[in-house]
């Protein structure tokens, strides 16, 4: 079995991440009733004994002793760490897993790429390495962040690069929060535009969400509830606590976190548990990217609460793969069916037959565009175990060209500040951090908004058969 490395960086990471953990743990249990430290806990967890003379020792097999995410935890105020070592998830991560500062990086990228990036680089290199030292097969980095901060933005596109120099062979996955336009944060849109560059340059796949999405799609959820047409909420749901409800004028965040944490159980699935058809996450890389710069994959998920949220009875099947495939169901404001495919994985959990994929993948086809040299662009999974309290679940996975208009918004968001240069002064006095970066940034999302612009303008074009040489006259 391989293993692979999550790391949290700033307040979003950390929540996304621990809620992570947390539901992990619930679909562990559901499975591994006899408490034995198998396989699909190795993935992402160590079994340690604590009660080892030198420290803690690994043990590779038998029960259960002490479990220990294969994480790296990160941020610069120590307020989402400290909760996460008070609440019931402390026992999971020691110390040594930590990197934490107290004064924040003011939602400033270059304060958290710049300086925080330089002062921490030897401790985060050294955290790393001795969370990859516990893998016996290392397959992939996980690093989830959000885009509109300075340190999820700024720190968490440093570490990508320190990824890369210190861990070439390793894929690296990315699941980056962007801010919605009503973001809080004012300098939201520069942050977002110099990280962009790095993900661009420096990781294998992006799986991009946008925050308003996620709020849509908890009010939905409510909204479908309140009127019966979901069923009703649980007591204690994150849609409906105070800590995650949709009252006016606040933001469900846990609820949030709890969809983003859902896709990457989904996105794990495979690699922690057996299957009739696995996907290893190196062929989603291989399969879903054909041009090394487009690797931004738009994610649909179904169901999109899970059913510590809901009473509800369980979607048929073929709807699933409808609902995976309409707007409503996307994690970024996208509508794939009207744009152009490069490639499509689709991910599904529970007792599914190979001949369902094959059939809902036929009945949808036709309605989709992909692009003419890759018309049958299709990955497929297929996971035994299902989500807990569910039948089946369908991740979706899209290289699609539909993530364009997200670029274009933020562009022109950007380009509002920087024609005015507003903020800029607060960049510009971080050692390190020059005017260049910003025009070089913006170059490169321009470039990446053309790459996209040329493949949409050969959508729609005859699938045309070359001709084939006349064997005999």
């Amino acid at each position: 079995m391989t293993q692979s490395v999550v790391v949290q960086v700033g307040q979003c990471g950390n929540q996304i991440g621990c809620r992570f953990w947390d539901l992990a743990l619930r679909e562990h249990a559901a499975v591994n009733k006899k408490g034995i430290y198998d396989d699909a806990l190795c993935s992402f967890f160590r079994n340690v004994d604590t009660r080892a003379e030198a420290g803690s020792a690994d043990i590779q097999k038998g029960k259960i002793c002490s479990l220990k995410a294969r994480a790296v935890l990160i941020d610069m105020e120590e307020g989402v760490v400290n909760e996460v070592l008070q609440g019931p998830l402390r026992d999971l991560f020691d110390s040594k897993q930590l990197i934490t500062d107290v004064s924040g990086s003011g939602n400033n990228w270059a304060v958290g790429n710049k300086l925080y990036g330089g002062q921490y680089r030897e401790q985060i290199v050294e955290n790393l390495r001795r969370t990859a030292e516990h893998c016996d097969c290392l397959q992939c980095f996980f690093v989830i962040h959000s885009m509109g901060g300075g340190t999820g933005s700024g720190l968490g596109t440093f570490v990508l690069n320190v990824l890369e120099e210190e861990f070439p062979e390793v894929y690296r996955f990315v699941t980056s929060v962007y801010p919605s336009a009503e973001d809080d944060v004012i300098t939201s849109p520069y942050n977002s535009v110099l990280a962009m560059r790095e993900l661009t340059e420096h990781a294998d796949c992006v799986l991009p969400i946008e925050n308003q999405s996620l709020v849509d799609i908890v009010k939905k959820i409510q909204q479908m509830a309140n009127s019966g047409k979901l069923g009703t909420f649980k007591q204690n749901s994150l849609v409906t606590s105070s800590k995650g409800g949709v009252n006016e004028g606040e933001k469900p965040f846990d609820a949030m976190n709890n969809i983003v944490a859902n896709l990457l159980l989904n996105l794990t699935s495979s690699a922690r548990f057996e299957g009739s058809l696995n996907m290893d996450l190196n062929e989603i890389s291989m399969n879903l990217v054909p041009f090394p710069q487009l690797h931004y994959l738009t994610s649909s998920l179904t169901p999109l609460y899970t059913l510590a949220d809901v009473n509800v009875p369980t979607r048929r099947l073929d709807q699933m793969f409808s609902d995976a495939f309409s707007k409503d169901h996307q994690l970024i404001h996208a509508d794939p069916k009207h744009n152009l495919y490069l490639a499509c994985a689709l991910m599904v959990r529970g007792n599914v037959q190979i001949s369902d994929l094959r059939r809902n993948i036929e009945r949808l086809k036709p309605s989709l565009q992909f692009v003419s040299w890759n018309q049958e662009g299709w990955k497929t999974g297929l996971c035994s175990v299902p989500p807990v309290g569910h039948t089946h679940s369908l991740l979706a996975l899209a290289n699609n060209t539909c993530v364009k208009p997200t670029f274009i918004e933020l562009r022109d968001r950007f380009n509002k500040l920087y024609r005015k240069k507003a903020h800029l002064h607060h960049y510009l006095q971080v050692d390190g951090m020059e005017q260049s970066c910003f025009s070089q940034a913006l170059s490169s999302l321009s470039t990446l908004i053309e790459e996209y612009h040329q493949l949409d303008a050969t959508k729609g074009m005859p699938n045309q058969v070359p001709p084939r040489l006349n064997i005999a006259v």
